[in-house]
């Protein structure tokens, strides 16, 4: 069994059989599942991990009209959600937003450098933007409507390993389901088992960032919601061409979350 413990998940990994189970943003594995690879949802994980940051003068996503924002590259991640949360206030994305995207500078840097005026990101980044005060937020996921509604991070699997050995699969969705629970109950060791394990030399940055991203919610938040919620607006945006329907008939599996939900009652 092969689990990437990345945060943001490697859908063409995952299809490929090259790992058996990832984290990612639910968008992210619409995008996969409307494009035929087969990748099964399994549940949502946690809420809230997105922040987007500006500069002065910018207060709301409807600032961004005209303005420059930084991604990656065309169809990120970061591009997708900056589109949608803009059509959700009404602005066009692909007229009233000047996409600043490129491989060899990050939007980071760019933005330090006063090249771009705003870009999304993520801890931990977005905990050291904010204790160095550059720039501000101006979208939080997990305090702001609509997006603090729904599940960020949800966990994906290869379809054939999850319809070969759904005794496997569900042992991982326990095992990753006690661990938000153990984040959400115990921040403060869990940021500490972090730090031991390598991951992060920042104990400070690790506690906040438990404290703050809600870990609570997988028993009370609803999967499939945040797949037809994401996957309307994706298709709104023309980001993908699939129905909400298609998607979560195509990708999702809740019946695994479902005996979770039973089995681990608090």
């Amino acid at each position: 069994m092969r689990i990437d413990s990345s945060v943001v998940a490697s859908s063409l990994s995952i299809a490929r059989g090259e790992v058996d189970f990832a984290m990612g943003y639910g968008s992210v594995f619409i995008s996969a599942i409307d494009t035929g690879q087969p990748i099964t949802v399994l549940a949502g994980v946690q809420v809230g991990c997105i922040e987007v940051f500006a500069n002065e003068g910018i207060h709301t996503i409807a600032d961004l009209k005209g303005k420059r924002v930084g991604i990656q590259n065309l169809g990120s991640s970061p591009h997708v959600l900056l589109s949608i949360m803009s059509a959700q206030i009404g602005l066009d994305p692909a007229k009233d937003i000047r996409w600043i995207s490129g491989q060899s500078v990050s939007p980071l840097d760019l933005f330090v450098d006063g090249k771009i005026d705003a870009y999304l990101t993520s801890p931990p980044e977005s905990l050291d933007m904010r204790a160095r005060r550059i720039g501000h937020v101006i979208l939080n996921t997990s305090v702001d409507l609509p997006w603090s509604q729904y599940f960020c991070c949800m966990l994906g699997g290869n379809r054939e390993y999850v319809l070969k050995y759904p005794g496997a699969t569900k042992r991982v969705l326990r095992a990753i389901l006690k661990a938000a629970d153990f984040c959400a109950a115990e921040p403060a060791r869990a940021a500490r088992r972090i730090v031991d394990g390598g991951f992060t030399p920042l104990y400070d940055y690790a506690l906040q960032m438990f404290n703050e991203i809600r870990y609570d919610k997988w028993r009370e938040y609803d999967a499939e919601d945040t797949m037809r919620f994401y996957a309307l607006r994706m298709r709104d945006a023309g980001f993908i061409k699939s129905s909400p329907q298609k998607i979560i008939a195509d990708g999702a599996d809740w019946r695994f979350l479902e005996d979770l939900k039973r089995e681990l009652k608090t």
